[in-house]
């Protein structure tokens, strides 16, 4: 085929775009039908499985729904509904209720598949435990994961290491904890002390690691865990709660795990918290001093419950913050 055959040039565009506005026109008049072969496709009823990918350096970063999870007001610490109605509207929210995505990472580093975080399996209800079909429609399976890296011991962070049978997911995996929240979870004293709707949070958090007992590493913070990912202590939400720093040689990311839940509230009330926070003040604090620092140093920011697939960048904004969801990448 010849470059001139290949080449769309000048005139057959114009054509080609008179004969669509042309056709456009005969269907505002109603004189050009939809054929009932192409109008009789079901409507799918189900969402796509969630994978978006994006390079970050020399690292291939893809965000992977687990699915969503939805809260009342009453479980956001803090809340005033005056100034939530008008975070809401702004933010285009319907209703009184607030809807957070549950995102996990994985990490390409170019040697190893690093999962962040594994979701909920099925844990957490119908609308959770989607992580497989995302990491299949981004072309990765289980048994390919070199390590899971958890940013804490919550049922939608650790729970989808273990298949419904009680199985490990990632066979091949080395799971990576945190301590200070291992020692949290396997702390009989915290678990006899929690509420009892709390205390299967416990023991899923249990049941979950010691499946991994024979390929289980517990780290510290700011503790580089394998070249170009680093932990950053975030405490508060739980006491062992981190980041990860991804440095990927000319670019980096911030996986700031949950600092933030509720997007549309807490960049601009960033004192509201979470009813699942352990240490409410401490993730207050933690959540201003994560913010302060990415919206003055501009890096590219994951969180686990941001608007999937949840990159983005952080600006000030009055006495709070704002969250700028990050460009589409067309191309690598």
């Amino acid at each position: 085929m010849s470059e001139a055959s290949t080449r769309l040039d000048r005139r057959g565009f114009l054509t080609g775009a008179s004969t669509l506005a042309a056709g456009s026109a005969l269907v505002a008049a109603g004189g050009l039908s939809v054929s009932s072969a192409s109008a009789s496709a079901p409507l799918a009823g189900q969402p796509m499985a969630g994978a978006i990918r994006r390079k970050v350096g020399s690292f291939e970063v893809t965000a992977l729904l687990d699915g969503y999870l939805d809260i009342g007001s009453e479980q956001v610490l803090g809340h005033d509904e005056d100034i939530a109605a008008n975070l809401r509207k702004e933010a285009f929210v319907e209703g009184s209720g607030y809807r957070l995505p549950i995102n996990a990472f994985l990490l390409n580093t170019g040697d190893k598949l690093v999962l962040v975080d594994a979701g909920t399996s099925d844990q957490m209800g119908p609308t959770l435990g989607k992580l497989g079909g995302a990491m299949a429609a981004a072309g990765v399976t289980p048994e390919q994961i070199d390590a899971v890296l958890i940013t804490h011991m919550h049922p939608d962070h650790l729970f989808g290491v273990l298949k419904p049978d009680g199985s490990k997911a990632f066979e091949n995996a080395e799971l990576l904890l945190p301590e200070t929240d291992y020692r949290f979870w396997f702390d009989d004293a915290a678990l006899n002390a929690a509420p009892d709707a709390f205390k299967p949070f416990f023991l899923g958090a249990r049941k979950s690691a010691d499946a991994y007992a024979a390929n289980q590493t517990l780290f510290g913070s700011d503790k580089e865990l394998l070249p170009g990912v680093t932990s950053v202590d975030l405490a508060g939400h739980t006491p062992g709660h981190v980041g990860f720093r991804v440095d990927g040689g000319d670019d980096g990311l911030f996986i700031i795990a949950d600092a933030v839940h509720v997007s549309s509230l807490q960049f601009a009330q960033p004192d509201w918290g979470i009813a699942f926070d352990t240490d409410p003040a401490q993730a207050a604090k933690t959540r201003r001093k994560v913010l302060d620092e990415v919206s003055s140093d501009g890096h590219l920011v994951a969180g686990s419950h941001l608007p999937f697939p949840g990159f983005g960048h952080v600006a000030r904004s009055g006495d709070g913050y704002r969250f700028a969801p990050a460009d589409w990448q067309y191309s690598n």
